[in-house]
């Protein structure tokens, strides 16, 4: 399926539990430099019951989570479905999806992500590029984070590419190889202390504004020992159920000074990473500039000139770029790199399934 022009379907369900990201793009290949156009996008929320599901994915048996799989995969389905036929969309050369990350514990060798079963494309009727963390993982890799291959052939003119979604990953060029690693958890946080009080999200970082920062928790924080590790490292919740809300818990703070506190935190994570380099074009994306507090904060400890591009881009580039990694796949070329999640070569990840 070697060609020029690509029409896909790139489908993204994050750790934040927004909601799932569906896009329909073309990729088209001009003189070895990829171009992309997003024609039509969409974020399907969560009901309170698959919410509900995915929150507690870590706490289910594997015959319990092999049924979950078989469920959301269903579900999944028909949210594509729903969105092809709504908006007409006639040619597709493959869905191409990252499907919701159940475990991720690169470091024994596991990661799985629901949603991925080959029965998806005998339900759409659809070639289905998905599954693309397994293989990395099975070749020592960290199996994240995989938007890196995108940033360098679409967003290559900036200095970082900068994720906030559930956690905080960059991607940078570096001695003329790209690397990429998560830094910080962002929204899988603040989301869950938020709702506590009985919102979904902190909408523009307003109730943080008007908290304290607890200097203590502050530290302990940032001493976390994952901070002090090189690169190629990822997150996963089962990392922040152990190591971050036990942490804050203790404190028994109002939200509004726990969400203040972590900001802070979130903020000088990020900025001692990108600060590396000096004057540098940062590309930020993600729920997370949608939080008009954190981004403030993280420009006072940077000083570094922060792009923050169309909301369509803002909020679909992780889906549009795993229809990129589709397209690669089909293509038999590389889409998971080696100097950005450790394992052992570069390579073409992920499965195809025909209907």
């Amino acid at each position: 399926m070697i060609k020029d022009k690509y029409r896909v379907v790139g489908v993204m369900s994050g750790t934040s539990l927004d909601g799932i990201d569906v896009v329909y793009s073309q990729f088209e290949l001009d003189n070895g430099v990829w171009h992309f156009k997003i024609v039509h996008s969409e974020t399907v929320s969560y009901n309170s019951s698959w919410e509900n599901i995915l929150r507690n994915l870590v706490s289910y048996n594997v015959t319990e989570l092999q049924q979950i799989d078989e469920d959301y995969t269903n579900y999944l389905a028909s949210i594509i479905k729903n969105f092809i036929s709504k908006n007409n969309i006639k040619i597709i050369d493959a869905i191409c999806s990252h499907g919701h990350t159940a475990l991720h514990q690169p470091d024994t060798g596991i990661t799985y992500q629901i949603g991925n079963k080959p029965t998806m494309a005998a339900l759409l009727n659809k070639m289905v590029v998905c599954d693309f963390r397994v293989q990395d993982v099975e070749l020592g890799g960290q199996g994240a984070p995989l938007v890196p291959i995108g940033d360098k052939l679409l967003f290559s003119e900036y200095d970082f590419c900068l994720n906030l979604g559930g956690f905080a990953n960059i991607s940078t060029e570096l001695n003329d190889e790209r690397i990429a690693y998560d830094v910080c958890p962002v929204n899988i946080v603040l989301n869950h202390y938020t709702k506590l009080i009985g919102f979904d999200y902190d909408d523009g970082g307003k109730i943080a504004e008007t908290g304290t920062v607890i200097n203590e928790l502050l530290n302990k924080l940032n001493t976390l020992s994952f901070y002090k590790e090189d690169y190629p490292k990822s997150l996963g919740l089962e990392w922040v159920n152990k190591n971050i809300f036990p942490l804050i818990d203790a404190f028994q703070l109002e939200t509004k000074d726990i969400l203040k506190t972590f900001i802070e935190h979130i903020s000088i994570q990020i900025a001692k990473e990108i600060n590396k380099k000096k004057q540098a074009s940062v590309l930020a994306t993600g729920g997370g500039v949608y939080n008009n507090y954190l981004v403030d904060r993280l420009k006072q400890y940077s000083q570094h000139n922060i792009i923050i591009p169309s909301n369509t881009v803002v909020e679909f580039k992780e889906a549009l770029i795993f229809g990129l990694l589709g397209v690669l796949k089909l293509r038999d070329e590389v889409n998971c790199l080696q100097s950005v999640t450790g394992s052992s070569k570069n390579h073409s990840s992920g499965k195809i399934y025909l209907p």
